[in-house]
């Protein structure tokens, strides 16, 4: 069949904005997420029993109670496991049950955790029968704050440090020392919890030889497989990992939802019945991990200009009770302390403490997000106290433009930095905004307003793209081309809300020249793709794009060598147009090449493959590429304060992003939004708070505050930098987007700091801890007023 020569374009390809795949099917409710699956018959239920101390060992564990119960199929403790009692991704420090019924013995953590199994023909009933158990324990002091862990010597493994002295040779408390200037502050930084919309949650479906299939909501299928594999005593190809979406996960189901799998695959196992465990959400969030947080400290050496001389930094972070993820987190946070600061001679210094909570965890940002904030208190401190504009410090300290060679470009972990474009964003977004004329104002308005005070701020973002553990950056995909010339793909990324899905299918039918409605991307499997990363580091598009590009180069290069055969033409006069193929003078129409090759027996699926380039990094050494580039942003945030109240509101935020060529400016877009938002609860309302005990107090919506659509700023201005353009070979040139703009809402911290400042006439800096809450604004407004 022939296709006309001036057919109409591929529809939807990369660079333009283009619906979430799944967004009709999430507005009505269509969307089938894992608790939704049908239910096969026999399904039975788990709960977990949780301890109910924070650290010592159990004396006594009777179950009978729980087995007595209605409903109750099985009780499973750490006996009934039949291979590894382990479900921690790295270091194999976390036990899955901790409780020994044989040996009347196991050792507690935290309060909260798992200590046996639960399964019965009723979630309700599981819950109901798992509170009978009845269990003795012997106390032992728990460690629980960072303070705490400091002064105990807590931690794992010895402190980490990073440095790099100046041109002159000189380290960091030398260049301070002979700095014209001094100062040293403490920043606290609070953790956060996912909360994502839906909880952790699997289902285990039990096949012929002891294989099983597992539904989850999880960010790494692959790690999923290997851990339920290890737990069983399998072999990996007994476990298929199946995640179709996920009601959000920002990091909290890149490691926490392989235990609500483990469970599930427990069950099933030992029963040899379908098996399903969905926390509930105060369970859910007692037992599984936040975002860490942080104690900084600080000294800086700099000058009149603010610029900085030397600084060394201190960073103390709670990783509960086991290690999970936080060496890579904790590494991420060092690598951020720059954010977009060039730093002549440096020292950062890390200490992974080891507490009596659960274990922190993956969240947006990684570490990041934490790294960043310390360096831009210091910014607005050094500002302060110079009498200064933060922004006329933090424009003093920028990393040299591209090819600028200056000489101010080194990381503190010896990476240079070829593509800062920040300060072009920031004089950009502030000419935008008319952020010097806005202070101005703000402050007068401050004078005639007792009461209710108002502040600005502008910081910058530098957000290093890349997995910081290098054999993590590898994709692989999986594409046929089925005989009626549609498209199914298939790669080792999870969609979690974001769009990555969306954005993959983009690149598959643009490199094959289709419209979008051709293109079915399905749900992520272990048996479909194997050995994947998480999707998560930002670099979901990234490395599933390229690999899914490299699987339609290798179709398109079968194709175009089949064509010039069969129609006796060179292979360059082979040309893939929109929905069609010109071969010589002849244009065939998609369909009419694709049926040619099936008869002709040409193969119709390729798997694609993508490493990212050039990164490396020495540990030992603390120095290499651990990132493949930057992105970056900026934010302006007008905020006011209620000094009576410690009320706090944010008026108005104005983004610039740097997104490369946006694969889909609506999805970038949104990414965009959702993270500030995010990042702005993480710093303002969003407080956890564990007792004495060690008992988490914040465990449900009524005492979690997240964002509500009442604080969206009631001016809320975005962009995508129009000159954005990814130096480095990505796909289609773009920049990762996910997790970068998360940290735009530091600006919201700092505006909130300097209302609280005019509460004091700016004579005391106000030392604003995050999260910013009612409390703390007007704890920060007395010291202020008392200065």
């Amino acid at each position: 069949m022939d296709a006309p020569d001036h057919a109409p374009p591929v529809r939807d390809g990369v660079h333009v904005p283009r619906r979430h795949d799944s967004a009709e099917k999430h507005v009505a409710g269509r969307a089938i997420y894992a608790d939704d699956a049908p239910e096969p018959p026999g399904l039975l239920h788990g709960a977990f029993g949780l301890a109910t101390i924070a650290h010592g060992r159990i004396t006594a564990l009777d179950l009978d109670p729980v087995r007595a119960a209605p409903g109750v199929v099985a009780v499973l403790s750490a006996d009934d496991v039949p291979g590894e009692n382990d479900t921690g991704p790295v270091a194999r420090d976390e036990v899955f049950l901790a409780a020994s019924e044989a040996a009347q013995s196991g050792d507690v953590h935290f309060h909260g955790q798992p200590l046996f199994l639960v399964a019965a023909e009723s979630r309700e009933a599981a819950r109901r029968a798992a509170r009978l158990a009845q269990v003795s324990y012997a106390e032992e002091p728990a460690v629980l704050s960072i303070a705490q862990a400091m002064e105990a010597g807590s931690r794992f493994g010895t402190p980490y440090r990073m440095a790099r002295p100046d041109a002159e040779g000189r380290d960091a408390p030398q260049a301070i020392e002979g700095a014209p200037m001094r100062l040293s502050g403490r920043v606290e930084i609070g953790g956060q919890e996912h909360f994502y919309l839906e909880g952790q949650v699997a289902m285990a479906l039990p096949g012929e030889d002891g294989d099983l299939h597992i539904l989850s909501s999880n960010q790494h299928p692959s790690e999923c497989q290997l851990i339920v594999a290890h737990l069983l005593g399998l072999s990996a190809h007994a476990v298929t990992v199946e995640v179709r979406r996920m009601g959000g996960g920002f990091g909290g189901k890149e490691t926490q939802g392989n235990q609500t799998a483990a469970a599930a695959a427990l069950i099933a196992h030992c029963t040899g019945r379908p098996a399903k465990l969905r926390l509930d959400r105060d369970d859910d969030i007692v037992t599984t991990g936040k975002r860490h947080d942080f104690v900084i400290d600080w000294e800086a050496g700099f000058d009149a200009t603010g610029r900085i001389h030397g600084i060394c930094v201190t960073q103390m972070a709670r990783c509960g009770w086991s290690l999970d993820l936080s060496n890579a987190i904790c590494d991420r946070a060092m690598f951020h302390a720059d954010n977009c600061y060039y730093l002549p001679a440096v020292e950062i210094v890390s200490h992974r403490l080891r507490t009596n909570t659960v274990s922190n965890t993956a969240f947006r940002g990684f570490g990041g997000p934490q790294g960043m904030v310390g360096i831009e208190r210091a910014m607005d401190e050094i500002a302060f106290a110079l009498g200064l504009d933060p922004l006329a410090v933090r424009r003093a300290n920028f990393y040299d433009p591209p090819d600028a060679g200056g000489g101010r470009s080194t990381t503190p972990y010896h990476m240079e930095v070829e593509d800062c474009v920040i300060a072009e964003i920031v004089d950009d977004l502030a000419a935008r905004t008319g952020y010097e004329a806005r202070r101005g104002e703000i402050r007068a308005a401050n004078a005639s307003s007792p009461v209710i005070k108002r502040g600005i701020a502008l910081t910058p973002v530098k957000f290093g793209i890349s997995f910081t553990t290098s054999f993590l950056n590898q994709a692989g995909a999986l594409v046929h081309i089925y005989r009626d010339g549609s498209v199914m793909l298939n790669h080792g990324g999870t969609e979690m809300g974001q769009g990555l899905f969306i954005k993959v299918a983009q690149v598959a039918a643009s490199e094959l020249g289709l419209d979008l409605d051709r293109v079915k991307i399905t749900a992520t499997r272990t048996d479909k793709v194997p050995n994947t990363s998480a999707t998560a580091a930002s670099s979901g598009s990234d490395m599933n794009g390229m690999a899914v590009r490299d699987a339609c180069a290798k179709l398109k290069a079968r194709l175009r060598g089949f064509a010039a055969r069969h129609w006796k033409v060179a292979e360059a006069e082979v040309e893939f147009l929109a929905n069609r193929v010109r071969v010589g003078r002849k244009t065939i129409a998609w369909e009419a090449l694709i049926e040619a090759a099936y008869l002709a027996r040409v193969s119709l699926s390729a798997t694609g493959f993508y490493a990212t380039p050039k990164i490396h990094w020495d540990r030992d050494a603390a120095r290499g590429r651990p990132f493949y580039y930057f992105a970056y942003g900026a934010a302006v945030t007008e905020a006011a304060i209620d000094t009576l109240t410690g009320e706090s509101r944010i008026l108005r935020v104005d983004i610039l992003h740097d997104v490369g060529r946006s694969l889909n400016p609506a999805v970038d877009l949104g990414q965009i939004e959702g993270g500030f938002v995010q990042g702005t609860g993480w710093l303002t309302s969003e407080e956890l708070w564990w007792d004495d005990t060690g008992r988490l107090r914040t465990h449900a919506p009524s005492t979690y505050k997240i964002p509500a659509c009442s604080d969206r700023p009631r001016v809320l201005n975005m962009a995508l930098w129009e000159k954005g353009m990814n130096r480095e070979l990505t796909i289609r040139r773009s920049k990762a987007v996910g997790e970068p703009p998360l940290m735009l809402a530091i600006s919201a911290l700092h505006a909130l700091s300097d209302a609280v400042a005019a509460a004091g006439d700016y004579r005391r800096y106000p030392g604003l801890e995050a999260p910013a809450t009612p409390e703390r604004i007007l704890a920060a407004v007395e010291r202020v007023r008392d200065g």
